[in-house]
């Protein structure tokens, strides 16, 4: 289980509160009941108005995966994609067909058993290709999800803001009410702009970085699996996935950088 990132919500949530506190402000002071109803439920419409129903669904799953989710190092994927390939070299490739309830992963799994059926290589690249693109889309949606939400969060505060304020005004007449109710009107866009930058946007930006690791996790197992099954000495292999993980990460750099 990853516990960084929901200790770093928690973390965020806590600076800003203790640092409320610290300048003077009660804490009672931000609850606001009307203002959160308008910005998260006014979020939450605005983003489910462009995404189906399945892919609404899926964001208690998501949230879930950014806490859970683990990708397991390259090093061991490639430790094990070698040791399968000694044994295939010593006892057959059929001997695998024993041994791949071993295999936790079930991409890694899969790729094995499609080998060991005696699929055509080019066969098993398109079969395990198509299915890792299409598990990155999917994947891409769940946080393209809450990119949208970050997106409108702001929005519905100042929305939120602006209606207090019409509020307000049109009871202007009470000059003693009116520090209480400019407060709760600009709690609107507090919650606003504090849910986009604690919790939408690093969701989304959680969820790409586990996408973009898997892909490349994916694409290693692919490469392994392949020359494997070309018959590779296991050294051979460790060697082409260790070259192909190397230039794989300094694309990665280079995309940053640019």
């Amino acid at each position: 289980m990853n516990l960084v990132s929901p200790f770093g919500i928690i973390f965020a949530l806590l600076s800003l509160g203790i640092g409320f506190v610290m300048e003077g402000g009660h804490l009672s002071s931000l609850m606001a009941p009307s203002a959160a109803l308008i910005v998260f439920g006014g979020t939450f419409g605005a983003t489910i108005v462009a995404y189906s129903f399945d892919e609404i669904k899926t964001i208690p799953k998501l949230l879930l995966l950014t806490a859970t989710r683990k990708i397991p190092p390259y090093d061991q994927a490639i430790d094990q994609i070698v040791e399968l390939a000694d044994m295939a070299r010593k006892e057959g490739l059929l001997y695998i067909d024993n041994q791949l309830e071993n295999v936790e992963d079930p991409f890694l799994r899969k790729a094995m058993q499609l080998v060991v059926d005696g699929t055509d290589p080019e066969m098993v690249r398109n079969i395990l290709e198509t299915e890792m693109y299409a598990s990155h889309e999917r994947h891409e949606v769940g946080a393209s999800i809450f990119e949208a939400a970050g997106g409108y969060s702001p929005t519905m505060g100042i929305i939120g803001t602006v209606m207090g304020l019409v509020h307000v005004l049109g009871s202007i007449e009470d000059p003693d009410s009116l520090g209480p109710a400019i407060a709760m009107a600009f709690a609107a866009t507090l919650y606003g702009v504090s849910a986009a930058n604690i919790i939408y946007f690093p969701v989304a930006g959680r969820l790409k970085n586990l996408s973009k690791k898997e892909l490349l996790l994916k694409e290693l197992q692919i490469e392994g699996v392949l020359a494997l099954q070309a018959g590779y000495n296991p050294v051979l292999i460790r060697e082409r996935l260790n070259a192909y993980l190397r230039n794989s990460t300094k694309a990665e750099t280079a995309e940053e950088e640019e």
